[in-house]
């Protein structure tokens, strides 16, 4: 049998764990909070085959022919407009990149700025996906912590002047993956001083700002650089529809041009008939209306999810209360390995994401993700009960 040798960025393991516990979590007899899908009943089926028939109509050769990488134009300037009006981001169609996804920005930044060895500055816990593609390209990680206004300063101060070779922080400041957690805006001004005065990057990384159900927005990280070293990167995913694959990066035009390149060298362009399609769903459709049915239906399920864990939990279990996106953050004090956990509570048919693949560097164990986003409402209780019943046996052992 022959021996493949594969290059440094492969895992050297060779597994996938995540997808393992996702397969897992996937039988039909299990109530799975581990997933991080949106709602499908809420996705606009109808509405989008108009946008998609109204796009042939009006681009269909052009749609059906190689596009420009950077994206095509009538989205661009959609995304800069949008951009503005939600996040108060004054940017122009030549700062904007589309991609295949938000995920494709992460490896795009990394391809761009992350040589092997460089350091990558990020929350404790993070998102796990961009742990694993700035992993792959060599990154060494500091741990930045949490509480419940999100990253902290003092923390993220001390770390950079003990690694003055940082050259990137990575930040999911609305909603955050896998919290729900939000930095006040306090913060983030604070957050962008930082990054100019100690000359690093900024990923700020928003797929779930508009999905708000409490409070009141707070502005983007984007909106206060005036020094040009935040990178912001958003998604239509979880407002209209995750297959579609389109995100985007908002950044200098000198930045912009050099992702453009990379992109591609990796894909050519995003799909041209999703682009096309979105700009005719925007025109033809209530878009704040829509996205206000997402965040009412979520904040329900949110709301009922809580209730459950007050209801069913031990009582000292710790948890976080988002005020919108689709996760929340459970720490279970006196649990020593959360995979067995996991296992224990499979075994009662019911699901989630232990928090270990969140952290990029000492994981906090007895800790993990919720999502309520992808759950329906009857079987939010039922399957918090059952876990309710295997955190209390596993805490009493």
């Amino acid at each position: 049998m022959i021996m493949y040798k594969f290059s440094k960025r492969v895992p050297a393991d060779g597994t996938d764990a995540v997808g393992a516990i996702l397969k897992a979590a996937a039988d039909p007899q299990v109530i799975s909070f581990a997933g991080g899908l949106p709602a499908p009943e809420l996705f606009p089926v109808a509405e989008m085959q108009a946008a998609v028939d109204r796009a042939f109509e009006k681009h269909g050769r052009e749609l059906m022919q190689y596009g420009a990488a950077k994206g095509v134009t009538e989205l661009r300037e959609l995304i800069a407009q949008y951009v503005k009006e939600k996040e108060n981001v004054d940017v122009s169609v030549e700062n904007v990149l589309v991609t295949t996804g938000s995920e494709q920005v992460l490896d795009l930044v990394a391809k761009a700025f992350v040589d092997e060895g460089d350091t990558v500055l990020m929350e404790q816990p993070t998102y796990l996906c961009a742990v694993d593609v700035f992993k792959s390209f060599g990154a060494n990680f500091v741990g930045v912590e949490m509480d419940d206004d999100g990253m902290d300063m003092a923390d993220l101060e001390a770390k950079l002047k003990a690694h003055p070779e940082a050259k990137l922080i990575y930040t999911v400041p609305n909603f955050q993956n896998p919290t729900g957690r939000t930095m006040t805006a306090e913060r983030r001004q604070k957050l962008v001083e930082l990054a100019a005065k100690y000359d690093v990057y900024v990923l700020e990384d928003n797929p779930y700002g508009q999905i708000r159900f409490a409070g009141e927005q707070v502005p983007a990280l984007k909106s206060y650089d005036q020094s040009g070293h935040v990178f912001y990167m958003g998604t239509f995913s979880k407002i209209l529809a995750p297959g579609f694959r389109i995100g985007w990066v908002v950044a200098d035009e000198q930045v912009i041009d050099k992702l453009t390149v990379l992109k591609q060298s990796a894909d050519l362009h995003t799909d041209n008939l999703a682009q096309y399609a979105v700009p005719e769903f925007f025109a033809a459709n209530d878009v704040d209306a829509h996205v206000k049915k997402i965040s009412d239906l979520y904040g329900k399920r949110k709301d009922l999810m809580l209730t459950g864990i007050k209801k069913y939990f031990p009582d000292n279990v710790k948890y976080t209360n988002p005020e919108g996106g689709m996760f929340l953050w459970v720490e279970v004090p006196g649990v020593d390995d959360t995979v067995a956990l996991f296992k224990e509570c499979l075994k009662h048919n019911v699901a989630f994401v232990p928090g270990d693949p969140f952290f990029a560097g000492a994981t906090q164990p007895g800790t993990f993700r919720l999502n309520y986003s992808n759950m329906e409402e009857d079987k939010i209780e039922q399957g918090l009960k059952k876990l309710g019943a295997a955190l209390k046996a596993a805490t009493a052992k």
